[in-house]
């Protein structure tokens, strides 16, 4: 199977994981897990959450995306990557992103947005499971803004998972984050909007 640029790919062992033993090629996958995170979605918008910045939604809301797909949908990763923290560090890291967070919106570091932000890209950077992790924590930060009243994004109101031009600035704007640099990605989440709506999305 092949992956896209930054796209991280499944190794021997995370691959003998897959459940539907009728999927046969990349189409199929994709076809299967688009179904399942449908479905994890639904169940994450079905209410209104006030556990959003806990382990337990955390992992809960991986399995409810892909646990019809993958064996290990909703357990942390135990294997190195191209990206993300060390599997050893990965709890210690969610720990310290939920508590960052929690301090952030008690003392209103910065416009609500922006924490979101803050928060989708180091979630991304912890990458805490096998696969899934982009698609993963872009729904959590739309949980995570509606459980505050605010907007969900429109992360560029295009298909993220193909390979295009919206994915490259989606990409492009997780790198300049790496470095501290967020304005890009700020921008990014909300492009598309009016500049009437993107004002009105702060506290």
């Amino acid at each position: 199977m092949t992956t896209l640029p930054g796209a991280t790919p499944l190794d021997p062992d995370e691959a003998e994981g897959l459940i539907p033993q009728h999927i046969v090629n990349r189409g199929q996958l994709d076809a299967w897990e688009q179904e399942n995170i449908l479905e994890g979605e639904r169940w994450a918008f079905a209410r209104i959450r006030k556990d959003v910045l806990t382990f337990t939604f955390i992992q809960e809301l991986h399995k409810q995306m892909f646990g019809r797909t993958w064996r290990w949908a909703g357990g942390f990763r135990t294997t190195e990557k191209t990206i993300g923290v060390d599997p050893m560090h990965i709890e210690v890291e969610i720990k310290k992103l939920c508590d960052d967070v929690a301090y952030q919106i008690k003392h209103k570091s910065y416009p609500f947005d922006e924490i979101a932000v803050r928060c989708h890209h180091r979630l991304t950077w912890v990458h805490p499971f096998p696969n899934g992790n982009g698609r993963h924590a872009r729904t959590f930060t739309d949980v995570f803004l509606v459980a505050h009243g605010a907007r969900r994004f429109t992360w560029g109101a295009s298909d993220l998972v193909a390979e295009g031009d919206t994915r490259g600035r989606y990409i492009s704007a997780l790198r300049a984050a790496d470095r501290g640099e967020y304005r890009s990605l700020i921008e990014f989440v909300r492009s598309g909007e009016t500049e009437e709506l993107t004002q009105n999305s702060f506290f």
